[in-house]
């Protein structure tokens, strides 16, 4: 049995999205040193809606504190008081709105929710304001990831390569370290699955929206027919509103990566029954098709030293607007873990208990995500077009995304990290307790200090 000791552990993040910087402010939170390697030459100002439920500010608080305080001044809520605590309201996307039907109303919510919503751009502003300067490397696209002996080789495309003691990938949807991870365990798990569904997206400034829809405008709707729908939402403090089109596509999509431009004629064409009000937001949407993706199946989120988090880990549909606050939940139960770690050879310890207790629930997300993606398209079976019915099911179907227990998810990771390093350490007292304690107080570690040894 050999025991090893050496300096804290470099941690490398590939990405600079929300996941990357959330985990970041976590380890920062917790002086662990960690460097982000970032494709693009400065932080991301590509803008679109994010919606957070309650677990996601629970997440805010397990990574940082400041963080949440610091979210709440640039949230958006529901405009008007009676949708406080909906996440949506659901009705027909028709001429009328369902109001021929008498349908006026189909709130989906619960008393503890609050409506908390944001502009992508100042989500970003807001965690960017908690990275110190040198801390994010620009410029810096990520060409292969490849573990070698007990480090980690990142190679770049300028022919860089960099090394560090651990690699978090949080490179998206398409990530090159998705491969990595799963290219010899799972390979038929790395690339994205098509959703089923293209969608059309855009932002209007929110008085052209109430000139618009009226009534409708400032609180979040969830416009609905056969196979198609549109969700807006306020952003930006109430300034914006945020559209989003889905159009079902149950071919495969062979179009490519990118979005796929098209003609105001083909968006019409697709959204044919849609109430006129509606198809006047397509003026301020790009006419430009982009395909949804998720992950319905990732065998495991680690490999040895490489670990995936936020949407290269477990990408889903946005139907049920929790695939941000998957990434936060995941940052703030592994920025915990790494800051446990005090060896290099620990961190595959931290990224085993991290996936046992990530992967099942983010897994899940992903499943019911697509399902709920069929119901408010209309395509459920025993539900279709059933209103009644699919306010029914969605009214019970996030109670358990929103309630879930982080800080329990937090104390059993603690646990179960301690308990995996303690059964070491009582394998090497067995066969050397002299040496063990020797080495413990060199270290500035109790008996139940955290050393990994193999």
């Amino acid at each position: 049995m050999e025991l090893r000791h050496s300096a804290s552990p470099t941690i490398a993040i590939i990405g600079a999205g929300i996941g990357g910087l959330a985990l970041a402010i976590g380890l920062i939170k917790r002086n662990v040193t960690v460097t982000i390697y970032e494709a693009a030459e400065q932080f991301s100002t590509v803008g679109a809606g994010i919606g957070l439920g309650p677990n996601s500010l629970n997440a805010m608080d397990a990574i940082d504190p400041r963080f949440r305080e610091r979210y709440e001044k640039v949230k958006t809520q529901n405009e008007k008081p009676a949708f406080k605590h909906s996440i949506f309201d659901a009705l027909y996307a028709e001429e009328g709105f369902g109001e021929k039907r008498g349908w006026n109303r189909g709130l989906i919510g619960a008393p503890y929710f609050t409506r908390s919503s944001a502009h992508r751009r100042d989500l970003l502003d807001v965690m960017e304001g908690f990275i110190p300067k040198g801390i994010v490397k620009f410029g810096k696209r990520v060409q292969s990831v490849e573990q070698v002996g007990n480090k980690v080789l990142i190679r770049f495309q300028d022919d860089a390569v960099e090394t560090a003691d651990a690699v978090v990938g949080c490179d998206g949807v398409k990530g090159i370290t998705r491969r990595a991870v799963l290219g010899d365990i799972a390979p038929e798990e790395v690339q994205p699955t098509f959703c089923g569904m293209y969608i059309y997206r855009g932002i209007i400034p929110m008085q052209e929206a109430k000139e618009i829809l009226g009534t409708h405008a400032g609180d979040a709707k969830f416009f609905m027919a056969t196979g198609k729908a549109v969700v807006v939402y306020p952003i930006s403090q109430g300034n914006e509103e945020n559209f989003v089109f889905f159009v079902s596509n149950t071919g495969p999509w062979i179009n490519g990566d990118a979005a796929v431009p098209c003609t105001k004629e083909e968006m019409l064409e697709d959204l044919e029954g849609f109430d006129h009000r509606l198809l006047k937001l397509l003026d301020y949407a790009r006419p430009l098709r982009w395909p949804t993706w998720h992950h319905p199946q990732t065998s495991t989120f680690y490999n040895g030293r490489v670990c995936l988090l936020g949407d290269v880990a477990h990408a889903c549909s946005p139907h049920q607007a929790a695939g941000a606050g998957q990434g936060l939940e995941d940052a703030a139960v592994l920025s915990h873990l790494l800051a446990l770690v005090r060896t290099s050879d620990e961190v595959e310890t931290a990224f085993q208990i991290y996936d046992a207790i990530r992967r099942p629930r983010a897994q899940k997300v992903v499943l019911t995500s697509a399902e709920a993606g069929l119901i408010y398209t209309w395509r459920a079976p025993g539900i279709g077009d059933d209103m009644y019915k699919i306010v029914e099911n969605a009214n019970k179907r996030l109670h358990w995304i929103w309630q879930h227990d982080l800080e329990a998810d937090i104390k059993t990771a603690e646990a179960d990290f301690y308990k995996l390093v303690r059964e070491c350490w009582g394998s090497l007292q067995d066969d050397d307790p002299s040496t063990a304690l020797r080495i413990m107080r060199r270290v500035g570690l109790g008996a139940s200090g955290p050393i990994q040894c193999t």
